[in-house]
């Protein structure tokens, strides 16, 4: 946990003594800062310790005293260290008054306890800290990374992404179904996101977003990451957090988005292998060489190639979908059709394209294959009986 006033008190070397604010000693101070202005907030970025002298202000003025407090605590400064025996041996009534009124943290720093010291301690927590977060990190890292490898697979890597972010998580497809949440309770919530997924997918392979209040819950965090190299969308993720992640959460969650990249994104040459074989063996099966094509295809496709068979064919022009017998294919499919204008030719139209990612994220749910060939503006593929 970052330091926060409450351990600086309890810090054995430093002695400071609690003035006021008692109830907001479990403040995280990000650093301590010396200022003697009487307006040093220009200067302060929020989640400082203040520590002063006094030497410059009017700690005669109770009014002036107030604004002072009313200001430091308006710019998030966490507390005030107010250093006994140097211009004043105690700290003067105004401003005492002005912290309790308030209920603004005061300590008092002993004339033994440079302001150094307490600079010091702070750097030293927070640099334990970071070290912890990174630390944390790499532990999520290789738990995931065994998790991903492991027979649960994806399944097991939300499982330890959920559990190091305190959260949830869920990755979605490229069509926007739910592939896989964690805790198993968690289902129900992911599939309130389909929509917000499915803006995302439309979007570059790196973009995010954050969504508050899911379905109405207040305090309910959702990050959405979407996954894939280069400008395709091949999943997204989403972690459900009550609160933004920490530094240790967020390194998880970049691993995990890493991990899940590396999984789902296929390099393109064997993209363009699997495609090559594909069309040839669908070549062979409308050439009526079925055993041809069983050889070469060996256990790639399972039993998709047995028979009887049959085709899908989808065309850019109008979107249709027909099926043909595999003798009667070669004729039904030959050919190539009239696509929409402005469209770069040989690529496949938005509904056809949508066809075939939809048909390919089912077949992978099932655990079945499907022999897809974009081929001419048309989608051809073999589809198990009864498809």
């Amino acid at each position: 946990m970052p330091i926060t006033l409450a351990s600086l008190v309890q810090h054995s070397s430093l002695k400071l003594a609690v003035l006021a604010g008692e109830g907001r000693l479990d403040t995280p101070v990000r650093w301590a800062h010396v200022s003697e202005l009487a307006d040093p907030v220009p200067y302060l970025e929020g989640g400082e310790l203040l520590l002063v002298t006094a030497m410059k202000l009017d700690v005669e003025d109770a009014e002036a005293m107030r604004r002072y407090v009313a200001r430091l605590d308006a710019a998030g400064v966490v507390g005030l260290g107010f250093a006994a025996g140097v211009a004043y041996d105690t700290v003067p009534p105004a401003l005492l008054d002005a912290a309790r009124e308030a209920g603004f943290p005061l300590l008092e720093v002993p004339r033994r306890t440079p302001f150094l010291a307490i600079g010091k301690a702070v750097s030293a927590a927070n640099a334990a800290e970071q070290y912890r977060a990174v630390k944390a990190g790499f532990e999520a890292q290789r738990e995931m990374t065994r998790a991903v490898l492991s027979a649960r697979g994806t399944s097991g890597l939300l499982a330890k992404l959920a559990a190091h972010v305190d959260g949830w998580a869920a990755l979605y497809d490229v069509s926007g179904a739910l592939v896989a949440a964690a805790p198993s309770w968690a289902s129900r919530r992911a599939a309130e996101l389909t929509g917000e997924v499915r803006r995302l997918r439309d979007r570059s392979a790196t973009a995010s977003a954050v969504v508050s209040g899911t379905g109405g819950r207040a305090g309910d965090r959702v990050e959405l990451q979407s996954i894939g190299s280069g400008r395709r969308v091949r999943a997204v993720l989403a972690v459900g957090t009550g609160a933004p992640p920490g530094t240790a959460e967020r390194y998880a969650v970049n691993s995990a988005v890493a991990l899940l990249t590396l999984t789902t994104e296929r390099s393109r040459a064997l993209l363009e292998a699997e495609q090559r074989l594909g069309a040839a063996v669908l070549r062979m099966l409308l050439a009526g060489e079925a055993d041809h094509a069983r050889a070469v295809a060996g256990s790639l496709y399972g039993t998709l190639l047995d028979e009887p068979l049959r085709v899908v064919v989808a065309e850019g022009a109008t979107g249709r979908r027909r099926t043909a017998d595999a003798r009667e294919a070669g004729e039904d499919g030959s050919g190539g059709a009239a696509g929409e204008a402005g469209e770069p030719e040989g690529a496949l139209p938005a509904g056809v394209e949508a066809l075939a990612e939809k048909t390919e994220s089912a077949a992978a749910r099932a655990g079945e294959s499907v022999l897809l060939v974009r081929h001419d503006r048309r989608l051809v593929g073999l589809v198990a009986d009864g498809g």
